[in-house]
């Protein structure tokens, strides 16, 4: 019972760790509630009093724009209506202030030269959120494109709805690039950094970073605007839970230089909902906490701590990166760690020759796995780890057939050593309680 009690405090400190170490607990800031006040001043009102649409247009007054409510708790609706030149399609362009990592290792074989470039591609001023809301007549296109699957190209997807002149938010973006090798990239060497690209160039990685990171079609295009012969347009924008909390900035486009100025909202998220700052994302905290107190009691039970259970699952259940699961994962998996080998090395289950042996082997390891994960993708990293689970689970019930433990006296040897031990341990804490009574 007292192993249980200390298992659930490890698995809670593990925990909240994870979260402490991604961002904290995501609270309405001052800066929020600022926003709102100021949104009410704009707007001719007073806290409490029923809130007018905010407001915008372009200098020219070509196109203007304007939001039903100043905020939202956790994602929702929100109505955005305005009005452009008659007859022109009208793209909204929606952006968080949030910034999160984004990064593509090139290592296609150019059509021209024959040749891989082995080009890492970074910046870390991604928008958290992004995403072009284009008319509804686009709706087949869409469809056709998300029937592409992964070979998806955003920037073909852009062209074929119109909106590239409208693609903005991203292109601002700094991004570093830096040349590879062949060997580097495989002890996860990120390379030489290059020189700045120009315009025209970091636009085009910013596409390409932009689909990194979303993955999705849908997540970065939405088929929402309705626009009337006349220029007026309405759009229903249904932004979903688990979005970065703060500002989002909209703007209403038809074309490369007739855009509106942008327009804000806000969105809040409040505990039991956390944001992952380097994630760029936020999600419910007792998930989470289920589950790795769960995995705890089980990874410590098998001697590996919970982390090759929990890099998988952390990543299908919840839009983690996986290069952030993986890092997460390994802080929180000392915890449990710690605890077990405080309990194994009690009824001496530890052999510190072997364990010093391959925990050199894991520093080693250790350096080269966080680079690495920069350059592979979501694809590759579910693929790799699979496999590696596939065969483990495979070798692990080979092993434990009444078949091979018959022919395998080693094994036998090691179970009855093992048994031995465990009754040692037993007995000596039965005896030791029995003189603890004996004294009182």
């Amino acid at each position: 019972m007292k192993r249980l009690w200390v298992s659930v405090v490890i698995a809670l400190c593990a925990t909240l760790f994870m979260f402490y170490q991604n961002g904290a607990i995501a609270e309405k800031s001052k800066e929020v509630k600022k926003a709102e006040v100021k949104a009410d001043r704009n707007v001719g009102t007073q806290p409490g009093e029923k809130k007018e649409p905010v407001k915008s247009e372009g200098s020219d007054g070509a196109v203007t724009i304007q939001v039903d409510k100043p905020s939202l708790d956790n994602g929702g609706e929100i109505t955005i209506t305005g009005t452009a030149p008659a007859g022109k399609p009208v793209y909204l362009e929606v952006w968080t202030d949030k910034k999160v990592r984004a990064s593509r290792f090139d290592a296609e074989v150019d059509k021209e030269t024959g040749k891989r470039p082995y080009i890492l591609y970074m910046t870390y001023e991604m928008p958290a959120y992004y995403k072009i809301f284009v008319p509804k007549d686009h709706k087949d296109t869409l469809a056709r494109i998300r029937k592409e699957g992964k070979k998806w190209s955003f920037s073909k997807a852009l062209k074929a709805v119109g909106a590239d002149a409208v693609y903005s938010a991203p292109a601002k973006a700094k991004i570093d690039r830096y040349q590879a090798t062949l060997m580097g990239s495989i002890i996860g060497s990120r390379g030489d950094l290059l020189s700045a690209m120009d315009d025209k160039e970091n636009k085009k990685r910013s596409m390409q970073l932009v689909k990194a990171r979303f993955r999705s079609p849908d997540k970065v295009l939405g088929p929402e605007v309705e626009v009337n012969p006349d220029g007026a347009y309405k759009a229903v924008l249904k932004i979903r839970h688990g979005l970065a909390p703060g500002k989002y900035s909209i703007v209403a486009a038809v074309d490369k230089n007739t855009r509106s100025r942008p327009v804000t909202f806000e969105n809040n998220i409040t505990f039991p909902n956390v944001y992952l700052g380097n994630a760029g994302t936020s999600l419910n905290l007792f998930g989470p906490f289920f589950l790795t107190l769960a995995i705890s009691i089980f990874g410590v039970l098998m001697g590996a701590g919970g982390g090759f259970i929990m890099n998988p699952l952390l990543v299908s259940l919840w839009p983690l990166p996986h290069t952030v699961v993986a890092g997460t994962v390994m802080p929180t998996v000392l915890f449990s760690q710690g605890s077990g080998i405080y309990n194994y090395s009690k009824i001496k289950f530890i052999n510190w020759k072997l364990g010093i042996a391959i925990g050199l082997a894991m520093v080693v390891g250790g350096f080269i796995g966080p680079k690495l994960t920069e350059l592979i993708t979501l694809d590759q990293f579910k693929f790799v780890f699979g496999w590696i689970l596939i065969v483990l689970a495979a070798l692990m019930f080979w092993q434990t057939t009444p078949g091979y433990i018959a022919k395998n006296k080693k094994e036998q040897a090691i179970l009855k050593e093992f048994k031995k031990k465990a009754e040692e341990a037993a007995r000596a804490k039965a005896g030791a309680a029995g003189a603890t009574e004996g004294r009182a």
